[in-house]
């Protein structure tokens, strides 16, 4: 299976931030790649967007290590602008309607664009 179809398919990546203290937070996310960017949509309020808030620098890998697609990037966060590419992609592979500013299970939704500046491993073509 190619790069490009695991990031189409696969339902996790795994977000590697910092806390304001220099120590790290690892978490599995929903996430899709629209454009040659990992996008993720989050609440406002949580320990991630903290995190981002004072290092946008972060990780990101697929959950398989048998095969490692992993990449570094900085982090933009979208508190309203939702592109109509995006709210499809999570539509499609999630169901869930970014879109709404508040969802039961994160508060506040923010939407974040990654731009992968370095792929440690496999990279998608193109």
């Amino acid at each position: 299976m190619s790069v490009e179809e695991r990031l189409e398919i696969e339902r996790n990546v795994w977000l590697a931030t910092t806390r304001p203290d220099g120590r790290p937070h690892l978490t599995p996310v929903w996430f899709v790649y629209v454009r040659q960017r990992f996008w993720i949509g989050t609440g406002a309020d949580n320990v991630k967007t903290a995190n981002v808030t004072a290092n946008p620098v972060v990780s990101v890998a697929l959950q398989d290590g048998d095969a490692p697609v992993v990449a570094e990037g900085v982090v933009e966060v979208h508190p309203d602008e939702r592109p109509d590419d995006v709210v499809l992609a999570f539509d499609r592979k999630y169901g869930w309607n970014i879109e709404r500013a508040e969802d039961d299970d994160v508060g506040t939704v923010v939407l974040w664009e990654i731009r992968p500046r370095k792929w440690l491993f496999a990279q998608p073509d193109g």
